[in-house]
């Protein structure tokens, strides 16, 4: 599992195919943004003109890709791409898509004898730079297995969540509880300032309380409280607003078709929509803050 092909090189994908080469894995690399492909031939990957020369001979494909219509385009629709891959490769797609394209790829691969996962990531593009990285896989576990050496190369956890599909949906749930995470934490903490307290006392507080949680302790949304932190950069850096929505999306498709109850999701839907729309959605998506500022 030595040759890997990487397709996506964006605010994500470059730093995990640099962890890969980094490892000391022979990787080749696709993008259509010239630049990004530069920047990981100078850190020693070598380059492909299309995505279909770049799987030729790989031992493991991993794709970085927006959304599900371009993840069906590659894996299903790009038949030279599929005459491309050899019979021994596991294709490893760790997009954030919806379930129905995860699953409509694993068959479409089965089909033809080719292995496949889903394996969508948390940890943001610092967790991308410093190969820390959690993975959260669906599909069959032996290919798991196969995969786990490069996983590890870009991340420090890796989760088996069931089926393909499952890895998806288990993405997406956390992200349901995340965004209602920030969006609670950010109403708290203005709260706090509105009433005339220090936001980083009341953080240090609520961190010894019943409302500590992930985002107050590691990620929190008031300027000043914790460095290195997107909202003390102006909210610069990080998971966008608009990647927030996108999730959130695919999560309320998600819950339809299961016939789910998730009123406190549709309600941070609804946060997050409002706050992109007020211009904020390439920013970072502790940015909410700003939302429950006083006027």
């Amino acid at each position: 599992m030595n040759k890997v092909a990487f397709i996506g090189l964006g605010n994500m994908g470059g730093p995990m195919a640099a962890n890969l080469v980094s490892a000391g894995f022979d990787v080749c690399v696709f993008d259509l943004m010239e630049d990004a492909v530069n920047q990981l031939v100078n850190q020693g990957a070598r380059s492909a003109a299309t995505a279909a020369t770049a799987v030729e001979g790989a031992d493991i494909v991993i794709s970085m890709l927006p959304a599900g219509k371009h993840v069906r385009g590659l894996y299903i629709e790009n038949t030279e791409l599929l005459a491309s891959l050899t019979e021994k490769a596991l294709v490893v797609d760790c997009s954030t898509i919806d379930v129905e394209s995860a699953r409509a790829v694993a068959e479409n691969l089965a089909s033809q004898g080719k292995r496949f996962i889903d394996a969508p990531v948390s940890g943001g593009v610092a967790g991308a730079k410093a190969g820390t990285l959690t993975f959260i896989v669906g599909g069959d576990a032996d290919d798991l297995a196969r995969a786990q050496p490069a996983l590890s190369a870009m991340g420090k956890n890796v989760f088996h969540a069931g089926a393909h599909g499952a890895g998806q949906i288990a993405k997406i749930c956390n992200n349901i509880l995340l965004s209602v995470l920030m969006a609670g934490t950010s109403e708290a903490l203005q709260m706090a300032i509105d009433n005339g307290l220090d936001p980083k006392v009341m953080s240090d507080i609520m961190l010894q309380s019943s409302g500590r949680n992930w985002t107050l302790e590691v990620y929190n949304p008031c300027p000043g409280v914790l460095p290195d932190v997107p909202s003390s950069n102006e909210y610069k850096g990080g998971f966008m607003v608009d990647l927030m929505n996108k999730d959130l999306m695919l999560a309320m498709q998600c819950a339809a078709q299961s016939q789910s109850s998730v009123p406190m999701g549709n309600q941070a839907q609804a946060l997050y929509k409002q706050h992109s729309e007020n211009g904020s959605g390439q920013l970072d998506f502790s940015s909410i803050f700003n939302l429950f500022a006083s006027k």
